[in-house]
C-alpha cells in the first residue's frame, strides 16, 4: 500500500463501476478451533467464549459483520488499560478467527492494526481500501474478503464531502475526513455478484452524516446488483435522520429488525468497555437491499477473561443474496 493514486481504466469511474461487468498466538488458535454455535434463541447472556455465534458461511450463505476496531491511542493509553490497543489485539484475532466472516467491514483501523485483522481471518482473506489521508496514513474503512469464494471484480473510494475524489476532502462541517470503500464481488459458489459498501459516518456533525447517508442512497440506487452496507454511522438505528434517509425513506433493510433469528438480545453497540446496555444505541448497522434474505443477525458482546477487542460492539448477519 504505497502513495500512488489508483488509475481506473479507460471508460470507467467512480460512479459507472458500480454497475461494471464486472500465525495465531495460543488465544486466536483456540478460537480458530471452535466451530460454530446452534442458532439459539435471543437472551440477555453473553455469547460462550468458545463458540461462534455465526461463523463461516456455509452453502449459498454470506456472512457479513461490521466492526470498528478503535483506532490507536498509541502513547496515550498505558498497559492494563481497556483501550490499550497491545493488549486488545490479540483479541481482536482471536474474534475473527472465531467468527470468519464472508466479508467485514472494518471502521477506525490504522495501518499497523490491520495485521491483527488479518491474522484473524487467515490467509484466504485479502483487502480494498487504503487510509483516509491517502496511501497507508489515516484510518481505513477498508473492506475484507474471502478468497475462496468471493472473486475482487472492482474497488474504489471517495471522500464523503463535496470533492469526493480529493484525499482528505471536508466541506459538510465534520472536522475529521470520512471515506466510503466500496467492493463488488462474484461469489463462485452462486455465481451472483454483489456490492459491499463500507463506511463511519462523522460523530458530531449531523449535516455531515445526512450528506453522506444520501450518498451512500444514491450510490445503492445505481446498483445493478443486491448491496450490503456495513457502518458506524454514529447515529441511532430507528430514530435518526441518516436511518429514515437510508431506511425508512430510501428503502434499505435493517438487518437486525429484518432477522428471521436474533442470536443475541438487543443492546447498544458502543458500551465503551462497558456493560452493555439494554437501553443503549445501535449505532453500527448492516443494511441491504430488499430481497435479500436475513436468517440470523447479532450484537456480538463477545469478551475474553473480562476483556474487550474495542470499544464498539461487531455487529453480524447472515444473509441468502435474492
Amino acid at each position: 500500500m504505497g502513495d500512488d493514486q489508483q488509475h481506473e481504466p479507460r471508460g470507467i469511474t467512480r460512479r459507472t463501476a458500480l454497475t461494471a461487468v464486472g500465525t495465531l498466538g495460543a488465544l486466536g488458535a483456540a478460537a480458530a478451533a471452535a466451530g460454530p454455535a446452534s442458532a439459539a434463541e435471543a437472551s440477555s447472556a453473553a455469547p460462550t467464549p468458545g463458540s461462534a455465534l455465526i461463523g463461516k458461511a456455509t452453502g449459498d450463505l454470506i456472512h457479513a459483520m461490521s466492526f470498528n476496531i478503535r483506532y490507536d491511542r498509541e502513547g496515550v493509553t498505558r498497559p492494563g488499560e481497556a483501550d490499550y490497543w497491545p493488549e486488545r489485539a490479540p483479541l481482536v484475532t482471536a474474534f475473527l478467527a472465531l467468527e470468519q466472516p464472508t466479508i467485514l467491514g472494518v471502521q477506525e483501523a490504522e495501518f499497523n492494526q490491520l495485521g491483527a485483522v488479518e491474522e484473524g481471518l487467515g490467509k484466504h482473506y485479502r483487502m480494498a481500501g487504503f487510509g483516509r489521508s491517502g496511501g497507508a496514513a489515516g484510518e481505513y474503512s477498508a473492506i475484507f474478503y474471502d478468497t475462496r469464494r468471493l472473486t475482487l471484480q472492482w474497488w474504489d473510494q471517495y471522500w464523503l464531502s463535496d470533492t469526493p475524489d480529493v484525499i482528505g476532502s471536508t466541506t459538510w462541517g465534520n472536522s475529521v475526513t470520512r471515506i466510503v470503500t466500496w467492493a463488488r464481488f462474484l461469489d463462485a459458489r452462486t455465481g451472483r455478484e454483489f456490492l459491499h459498501v463500507n463506511s463511519h459516518f462523522d460523530h458530531q456533525s449531523e449535516n455531515a452524516r445526512v450528506r453522506s447517508a444520501e450518498v451512500v442512497r444514491d450510490q445503492v440506487a445505481g446498483a445493478d446488483v443486491p448491496v450490503v452496507f456495513t457502518a458506524d454511522v454514529n447515529a441511532a438505528a430507528g430514530a435518526s435522520a441518516p436511518y429514515d434517509v437510508l431506511v425508512t425513506d430510501g428503502g434499505l433493510v435493517d438487518t437486525w429488525d429484518a432477522a428471521t433469528e436474533r442470536l443475541t438480545a438487543r443492546v447498544g453497540t458502543f458500551p465503551n468497555y462497558g456493560t452493555p446496555d439494554p437501553d443503549g444505541t445501535r449505532i453500527d448497522w448492516v443494511l441491504a437491499t430488499p430481497g435479500v434474505q436475513v436468517l440470523a443477525a447479532t450484537i456480538n458482546t463477545w469478551t475474553h477473561q473480562g476483556r474487550w477487542p474495542s470499544d464498539h460492539t461487531p455487529v453480524q448477519a447472515l444473509l441468502r443474496l435474492g
